[in-house]
């Protein structure tokens, strides 16, 4: 192995390591993130750790300045509402586009790819969100646009479902929605997909973003007229991040 490949390939376990502690809340949203502790935690060189945190900025999980340095990405209202209509539009689009573009090994892939998501345990053995659906999850919801042609607009949805996942991840451990069937939504989903009825499978994709901003923002607007907890100030009154609650 070559030095430069030995370096991607440790880069590469830093990036997961670090993206599975954001998701999981064990790395707090707005928390600095210091490169030299990370290159000790991690054995590594200060180097390796810089260019794992530059790759989870380029997802959106990070934020990088030049005088403060890394840090998790903060949620705030304006921006979970701004990302949820980015994504409703683009994710939207794009499954009409396979809808009307899509071949039968898509739609295979689809079916496919739903059936691993619900034979995928979603919780670990510590109670976190394990990385195995982490993985499913992503895989299906790509799978429902790959059918469209185009990989520019596959790119953007995608780089917008990476900006979502401190949301999403949040959504489970603070915003309880003890009333939803994410499974079910799924399975909708794919069924109104693959019946190539455009209408009914992006409403219901709209709906499956949708609630799991409503619980968040519901939660911080609970948070907002109760006072409690510490939480990021998003300008607006509104509050999102707070103390961690155990993973549902």
């Amino acid at each position: 192995m070559t030095e430069s490949a030995g370096k991607q390939t440790l880069s590469e376990g830093v990036y997961l390591s670090l993206h599975r502690e954001m998701l999981n809340g064990h790395l707090m949203p707005g928390q600095r993130l210091k490169v030299s502790e990370i290159a000790g935690r991690f054995g590594v060189s200060l180097s390796v750790v810089r260019e794992a945190l530059t790759r989870l900025a380029e997802h959106g999980l990070v934020v990088a300045s030049p005088q403060r340095g890394f840090a998790v990405a903060a949620l705030s209202v304006d921006d979970l509402r701004d990302l949820t209509r980015a994504r409703v539009l683009v994710e939207a689009l794009v499954l009409r586009e396979s809808i009307a573009n899509g071949n039968v090994a898509w739609e295979a892939s689809v079916v496919a790819s739903l059936h691993t998501l619900e034979r995928t345990p979603l919780l670990d053995d510590q109670g976190d969100i394990s990385d195995e659906w982490t993985a499913a999850h992503r895989a299906y919801h790509r799978s429902l646009l790959a059918g469209s042609g185009s990989t520019r607009l596959e790119s953007v949805a995608t780089a917008l479902r990476d900006c979502a996942e401190l949301y999403r991840q949040w959504s489970r451990s603070l915003a309880h929605d003890e009333d939803r069937d994410i499974a079910a939504e799924h399975r909708h989903i794919m069924e109104a997909t693959l019946a190539r009825d455009a209408d009914a499978a992006t409403a219901a994709l709209t709906e499956h973003i949708e609630r799991t901003a409503t619980v968040l923002l519901q939660y911080a607007e609970g948070r907002a007229a109760s006072g409690s907890g510490t939480a990021q100030s998003t300008g607006d009154g509104h509050q999102i991040a707070g103390p961690r609650f155990s993973s549902v």
